[in-house]
């Protein structure tokens, strides 16, 4: 067995050699140990630094795209509002032309049906409008011709339009219509033209007196063997009958008359023929055939019977007596009454 005492001896001297020992290894190591912390710690927050700047900038490039996107959204906001304002004024513009359009419409569709709806009135009105002037000529100026064409534009419209209902109507306009066919006409145009042609030719018809002064016998001619004094006092003579004329314009010699009384003789004469037309218009046959009864008396007095003007017109003037001017014609009380039972009520008028 060793010696404690040899063995407590011996173990300060071990325990000397080992914290020797101890002393030069756990200091390095341990700074190792540290350093490599530092290192590690150091390499991990330069690590984080970089990550962090990256974080950053990529947040940094983030944020401005989305600002970006952000002002071009805020641009397309702008733009798309400015769209919808110019496409809502298109709309209200659009809606007030299809409104307008459909009161158009709603108009035109009105006026169809009240064409459609009074076309048989329109024509009834024309076809009445025809009577009543056919009636007036009869009863005005007893125009026979004229009633006559009245009538027979009615009768025509009716037979176009085809309607039982306008039968009576009808059948009574064919009965007015042959009464009148059976009339005589009065040659009124052609009688008017005659008197016309009347009063174009009395400022050229010669007065008897201005006859007569171209009938006087011409100065006999002076005898060859006459002296030279008594010739000369037969030219004198001559002469001095050619300047004074004396005419006697009384008593039973009326076709002589002042010269001046001429001018008013032909217009006394025209204003007889005018007033025979005016009676012949009027349907006054007295009035007429005393007019030109008047004014064929004074032709006859007054003008050159022998001239042939004179005479045509003077003849024309008695075959104008015996022209007819009076017809009796019928009324058209059949139709008319026909038509007043035919008229539709008047609608009343609005407002």
């Amino acid at each position: 067995m060793p010696d404690p005492a040899k063995v407590r001896a011996d173990e300060p001297a071990a325990a000397r050699r080992d914290t020797g020992g101890g002393v030069t290894v756990l200091p390095a190591l341990a700074l190792v140990v540290a350093l490599s912390v530092a290192g590690v710690m150091a390499v991990e927050w330069y690590q984080d630094r970089g990550a962090d700047d990256a974080l950053r900038r990529e947040v940094a490039q983030r944020l401005a795209e989305m600002a970006a996107r952000d002002q071009a959204a805020a641009a397309r906001a702008d733009q798309a509002a400015a769209a919808l304002r110019e496409a809502e004024i298109k709309i209200g513009v659009l809606e007030s032309k299809l409104a307008e359009s459909q009161g158009q419409q709603i108009a035109l569709e009105a006026l169809y049906q009240e064409l459609s709806r009074g076309r048989d009135e329109w024509v009834f009105a024309e076809i009445e409008q025809s009577v009543l002037l056919a009636s007036q000529q009869l009863q005005l100026s007893a125009n026979v011709r004229a009633a006559l064409i009245g009538l027979e534009n009615a009768e025509a419209r009716l037979q176009r339009l085809e309607q039982p209902r306008y039968n009576a109507l009808r059948r009574a306009i064919q009965r007015d219509i042959e009464k009148l066919k059976i009339l005589p006409l009065a040659d009124v145009y052609g009688t008017v033209a005659r008197i016309d042609d009347a009063l174009a030719a009395i400022d050229r018809l010669p007065l008897a007196m201005d006859a007569r002064v171209r009938s006087e016998p011409a100065a006999a001619e002076t005898p060859a063997g006459l002296p030279a004094w008594e010739r000369l006092l037969r030219e004198a003579w001559h002469e001095l009958r050619q300047l004074v004329r004396v005419q006697r314009t009384g008593g039973e010699d009326v076709t002589l008359m002042p010269p001046e009384q001429a001018f008013f003789l032909r217009e006394n004469i025209k204003l007889r023929l005018l007033a025979a037309r005016v009676a012949l218009l009027s349907r006054e046959a007295r009035s007429f055939q005393a007019d030109l009864r008047a004014a064929a008396a004074a032709l006859e007095r007054h003008f050159d019977m022998n001239d042939g003007a004179v005479a045509a017109t003077a003849a024309a003037l008695r075959k104008l007596q015996v022209a007819q001017v009076e017809v009796a014609v019928p009324d058209l009380a059949e139709t008319l009454d026909a038509l007043r039972r035919l008229r539709p009520p008047r609608s009343k008028a609005p407002g």
